[in-house]
């Protein structure tokens, strides 16, 4: 599982389009994708959880949450992609007294 986080801002976002953002809000990883978002709605972080094959990569991640932003439909620029590999974490046990 990939958890990838995409920030950007919006283009010319309608009425219609900023309470399409206003119901998809949310902190959570998903796979179809939520948003945080400015007071403005006009910068955002996206959030996606992106199903790992075997044999994929962060590439595969990116285009797979890219996807995901991209039917939401809304016009944007992306800033910035950041992927993470869940397979590659570790989890500690705590020690209890």
């Amino acid at each position: 599982m990939f958890r990838v986080t995409i920030r950007g801002k919006f283009k010319e976002l309608d009425d219609a389009g900023r309470a399409a953002v206003l119901a998809a809000g949310g902190a959570a990883f998903t796979e179809a994708g939520t948003f945080t978002h400015d007071q403005g709605v006009s910068v955002f972080t996206f959030r996606c959880q992106v199903p790992a094959g075997p044999d994929d990569g962060e590439d595969e991640a990116t285009l797979g949450a890219m996807v995901a932003l991209e039917a939401h439909g809304h016009p944007h620029e992306i800033l910035r992609i950041g992927v993470t590999d869940l397979r590659d974490v570790k989890i500690r046990n705590r020690r209890r007294a």
